[in-house]
């Protein structure tokens, strides 16, 4: 899914995914409560994730950028999926290149399993991006994982909003604060927040999103 600014042609891009199960309307309704001023002129891409087996859902089928193999979030990583993902969000990066707006007018955001592959699309992504926006999620070892997806040295400057629930049931706080002192460790500088809620979005977080998309897109 895709929405357009309403009254200019699109100048910025937010590609936004969406976490294991849910759709690209997941984050639809956020937009409104974002307050971004018209002159902003961002195009929201919603893209949905593949239906394919997952692990811990017994291995019945649902919306997965890659497959969940195990509750130990930072085990048993299905890097071969995730790299798939990762080419697929370089692919829509392309079309908006295609479409005329500068990589460095484009942000990278996700929510869960969305926000894995967020992180590794930009980080290993060869032109500079805007920034990234982790939610609620995680960061496997990079050391663990293919050639595709080594960071590269020159993505350590882009700027990483990480925002995650102190009573996340499904991604928890101790997984996403080692995921944050391994990002740490690639030298990468993290905008990091921790709210007081579970695995959700909560309006804090919100407003501190509207502060980091008009920081990485409205710069003079």
């Amino acid at each position: 899914m895709v929405i357009e600014p309403k009254q200019s042609q699109a100048e910025n891009c937010v590609i936004w995914l969406h976490g294991l199960g849910a759709d690209g309307h997941d984050f639809e309704g956020i937009l409104p409560q974002l307050d971004l001023p018209q002159e902003a002129a961002i195009r929201f891409v919603f893209p949905t994730a593949p239906i394919q087996p997952v692990t811990v859902n017994l291995g019945d089928p649902m919306t997965a950028w890659y497959d969940i193999k195990s509750l130990n979030l930072l085990a048993e990583t299905d890097w071969q999926g995730i790299a798939q993902s990762v080419e697929y969000v370089h692919v829509l990066i392309q079309e908006q290149l295609d479409a005329g707006i500068d990589s460095q007018n484009i942000l990278l955001a996700g929510f869960s399993q969305g926000g894995v592959i967020a992180l590794y699309a930009g980080l290993t992504y060869e032109r500079p991006l805007a920034g990234i926006m982790a939610l609620s999620t995680y960061f496997p070892d990079p050391e663990q994982a293919s050639e595709f997806l080594q960071p590269k040295a020159e993505q350590m400057n882009l700027s990483v909003f990480y925002g995650h629930g102190n009573a996340d049931p499904i991604c928890p706080l101790a997984a996403a604060e080692a995921s944050k002192n391994t990002l740490e460790k690639l030298g990468l500088e993290i905008e990091w927040h921790v709210y007081p809620m579970a695995h959700q979005v909560c309006y804090d977080e919100v407003r501190h999103i509207s502060q980091f998309l008009k920081s990485c897109l409205l710069q003079d």
